[in-house]
Parts: structure tokens; sequence; C-alpha cells
């Protein structure tokens, strides 16, 4: 039977994880101070956050709406077909996690609600009940032949697998010397490995990093849809998927490629609300002002290209004034130089 252990988290970490880790760190600590300062801006992408996720997260399983309807259905609108009924599960859900995440904790009761919430109009007599018989995770060929790409835990031990994937994660969260944010990918893999229900695992893991985030300090979900972003690379985040599940069932598997692809998609979270707000503030600002707010906002080294792509209507001339003016006040550092040349706020 697999052997749930998290112990090599404190001890075998790759050096690229453990950068990209520090710098999400980094990027969460500068993001909160700027939440503090304009908490109307942070409303407008909260709103736009989960309408996003609703839609990203059921997408990635062909489970789709006009974007009107999705919206409609956010803000309460009754859903009609089947696939809105999907898609208004997942918002319900969603919802609990954003509004009671701090009375949260990751049990097998959460995890079979979240479920239920699910799946309760589209299926009640499987929502929130771990399956009945066996599951396949297949794979439709271009030929329109089908591959098995990974057998899940057979029905009869999924229960105690789950108990087990539980309590490897409390023993885990319960050493200092491992950091909660590597945690989160090692559980996804395990838990879409075990594949506990018959329909909605893909979509009940994404609802669990959600929560896993908030409960490391992370909320970024909050501002950003994570789920739109896997569903924006979801090919590089099935094939991390797969390569870290190739022999799971030896307890052979290597973590690294999704553990990878999940800091890189929270990095991307991380630029995606620095642009975002970027968008929001600075509409009605001057060119140059335009300019030097995107430099002193940003959280991440930027460069001038960068900067061109979020003020298409300002010239590259304008743009490198302002960048010199900065560099001569001692606002901004230059990183790099030529092409590769990024600023930041000193």
């Amino acid at each position: 039977m697999r052997k749930f252990d998290y112990s090599f988290l404190e001890t075998s970490i790759p050096a690229n994880i453990a950068s990209l880790s520090a710098i999400v760190a980094d990027l969460r600590a500068k993001g909160e101070f700027r939440k503090l300062q304009y908490a109307d801006s942070y409303e407008k992408l909260r709103q736009k956050a989960i309408v996003e996720s609703v839609k990203g997260s059921n997408a990635i399983e062909g489970i789709v709406t006009t974007d009107d309807r999705i919206r409609d259905i956010v803000n309460g609108a009754i859903p009609v077909t089947h696939d809105e009924k999907e898609i208004s599960g997942y918002k319900e859900a969603l919802n609990l996690i954003h509004t009671n995440y701090d009375h949260m904790d990751l049990t097998e009761d959460t995890i079979k609600v979240l479920h239920r919430m699910m799946e309760s109009e589209v299926n009640p007599a499987e929502a929130g009940q771990y399956k009945s018989h066996d599951n396949m995770i297949m794979e439709y060929l271009p030929d329109g032949t089908r591959h098995i790409r990974f057998k899940p835990v057979e029905a009869k031990k999924t229960s105690k697998a789950m108990e087990q994937l539980l309590l490897a994660y409390y023993d885990a969260r319960q050493n200092s010397n491992i950091a909660d944010l590597l945690l989160i990918p090692c559980f996804v893999v395990d838990f879409l490995c075990i594949h506990p229900f018959l329909d909605g695992n893909g979509r009940v893991s994404r609802l669990l990093t959600v929560l896993l985030l908030y409960m490391s300090g992370y909320d970024i979900g909050r501002y950003i849809s994570i789920e739109g972003q896997i569903n924006k690379y979801k090919e590089s985040y099935y094939d991390a998927l797969e390569q870290s599940s190739a022999k799971w069932h030896e307890n052979q598997n290597d973590y690294t490629p999704f553990m990878v692809n999940f800091m890189q998609i929270l990095y991307r979270c991380y630029k995606e609300l620095d642009e975002s707000f970027m968008d929001i503030k600075l509409k009605k600002a001057k060119k140059s002002e335009r300019v030097e707010a995107i430099l002193l906002n940003a959280i991440v080294p930027i460069s001038k290209g960068d900067i061109l792509d979020k003020v298409p209507d300002i010239s590259v001339k304008t743009v490198e004034l302002v960048l010199s003016k900065m560099i001569k006040e001692n606002k901004i550092v230059k990183i790099g130089s030529f092409r590769d040349a990024r600023y930041m706020k000193k």
C-alpha cells in the first residue's frame, strides 16, 4: 500500500524550488503592504477573481457557459442547465472557503463538504461520498482511442488512503522545518492519485489549493484566479502532474515537477496582481506619472518592454526619459544591462 511521508521536505529541496519559494514569499510580503493602502482597488480585484475562478476551474473539465451567465450565477442567478448547476456548485464551495477559511481545517469532513456542495444538484447520490467503484484517469487520443493515463487507488482502499494522507499532512504541518507552501503541491499530487471521488476530483483539488494557501497565510486566490492561471497553462500543469505521478504506487514518485509548476503558478498570480492593480490605479494619470507609478509599485523587477506593454499609448522616448530621471533621483535601480535590463524600486 502507498506510504505517505513528507519528511523529505525537511532536507531534500532542490535549489530552484527553494529559490522560487523565497521569491513568492517576498512578493506576498510586498503585496500585503500595498493591500492596506488601496482597499478599494483590491475589492474590485476580488469581485473579478471569483468570476474568473469559477469559470477557469470548470473550463478545465469542459464545463462551460457564456461569460455573462457565469457572472449572473456568481451574483445569485438560478442555474438552469447541467453545466450551470456544476458551475453554481463550485461557486458555492469557493465562496465558503473565501468567507470561512479562518474557521476551516483540512479534514475528511471538509473535503467531503466541498464535494457535496459542488455535486449535490447534479449527482446527489454520490455528492460528498467516496467512490463506490474503481475509477481510471483516461486520455483520449486524436484517433478516438482511449489510453489509461493513471490507475488511482481502488475504491475499497480509498477511505484508508485518505486517512493516511491526512495523518501524513498533519505530521508534516507540525514540523517547523517544513515550509507549508512546499507541502501544498505534494498533498495535491497525492490527493489526485488517490482520486477519492467518482467525479469532481480536479475541481476539489483546486478548491483545496485555495484553502491550503489561505491556511498558509497566502490569500492571493482572493484577488487573482489561481484556477484561471491553471487553465491558461493547463498543458504544462498536467504534464507536471503526470511526471510527479509516475511510480506513485511504488512509492518512487518525484514531486519536484509539480512543485515547480505550483510555484510558477503562484508567481504568475502575483505578477497578474501587479498588472491588474496598475490597470486600475493608472487610468487617469499623466503619461510620465503612469510610467513612474508602474516602476514604484511593481513587486517584481520590470523591463522597459514590460512597461511599454502596460502603456502602449506611451512612446519609447517618454519611458526612457522617465527611467533616466528616476535613476538619477535614486528612486529606482537598474539590474543588468542592454536588452536584459530590469528596474526596481530602490
